[in-house]
């Protein structure tokens, strides 16, 4: 039996799909980030040996076994100076396989199907990737946390610590939210975690994302006190910064693609996804009043089964080389 792994990588996770010569879906693993930009080239690979591990693991293959092509679709495999070292990495961790690397923008579009299509990526980062009906693709945001990843996980991670030391600096003391935060991190005050954020801010300001969600998602009740009130209006604040400027990803990259006034879709995707109803409520009412012709919608398959398809197409054109 022949068979192909694809793998979808970002700053959060890493999404491998072990796929057999007829598209059928072997089996579905899970690992760490691979980004390489953000954890280093050494990591990346490793989180990659561990899912395709993981995969393997859930068939009956036995170990010697190996994929006939792969792709991986990183973030951070945009340069080509990146994309070639981790194919090189690539081809000594899988010697007998043909290899593909793209990065995760080309695997969102390439799971989407045909037709005009923007994809609009709310994860550790953030990006817009879209395709008109002529064929067209461009690209907006996507530019790291350094100098962008409006919208992202860590841009409402850095946000909500923001937010939770100005009001320390005013009042002197945590208010709830930013008592949430201290505990997710495990951190006793301010100080530790900026230390901890200058160390690895990647480590720090993601997470606390879902601190953000969950108190923005809290019901108002008769019995509930002032601070839960403040904390839920400041955790609402933060979200509703972070839909502005998705949608604002969004209607850049549609007026580049002149896709304003028409039919198209507009699919969601990304570790936000679905996390809080108040984040998806605001960027869909957003994303519906300004373009009232589109479709609001999901990729039509996991990146990581996209990637996995792609790397088929490895395996087709090794076939007809052959012969």
């Amino acid at each position: 039996m022949r068979f192909v792994l694809g793998f979808d990588g970002g700053g959060t996770k890493t999404d491998c799909v072990l796929m057999d010569e007829s598209g059928a879906v072997m089996a579905r693993s899970q690992a760490g980030p691979s980004n390489p930009l953000r954890i280093g080239f050494g990591a990346a690979i490793g989180a990659i040996r561990e899912a395709a591990r993981q995969a393997f693991r859930q068939t009956a293959l036995p170990e010697s076994a190996t994929a006939t092509a792969l792709c991986a679709g990183l973030a951070g495999a945009g340069p080509p100076e990146s994309a070639e070292k981790i194919r090189a990495l690539l081809a000594a961790e899988f010697p007998e396989s043909k290899i593909r690397v793209c990065t995760d923008l080309d695997l969102a579009l390439a799971a989407t199907g045909g037709g005009a299509v923007i994809v609009l990526l709310a994860g550790t980062g953030s990006f817009a990737v879209g395709r008109n009906a002529a064929g067209e693709t461009a690209r907006a945001g996507g530019y790291g946390s350094q100098i962008g990843d409006e919208g992202s996980a860590y841009d409402i991670g850095r946000r909500a610590v923001l937010t939770a030391m100005h009001e320390n600096d005013r009042t002197g003391t945590d208010a709830l939210l930013g008592q949430r935060l201290l505990r997710e991190l495990g951190c006793a005050n301010w100080s530790e975690v900026k230390a901890r954020a200058q160390a690895a801010s990647d480590e720090v300001f993601p997470r606390l994302f879902s601190v953000v969600a969950m108190v923005a998602d809290w019901l108002e009740t008769p019995s509930e006190t002032s601070g839960e009130t403040a904390a839920r209006n400041a955790a609402r604040g933060i979200l509703r910064a972070a839909a502005f400027d998705l949608a604002s990803l969004t209607e850049n990259l549609a007026e580049r693609l002149h896709l304003g006034e028409t039919q198209f879709v507009i699919a969601k995707t990304g570790g936000m996804v679905g996390r809080s109803k108040y984040l998806e409520s605001e960027i869909d009412e957003r994303l519906r009043n300004r373009f009232p012709l589109a479709e609001l919608g999901s990729l039509r398959i996991s990146p990581a089964e996209a990637a996995a398809r792609l790397a088929l197409e490895l395996f087709a054109s090794r076939d007809r080389a052959g012969h």
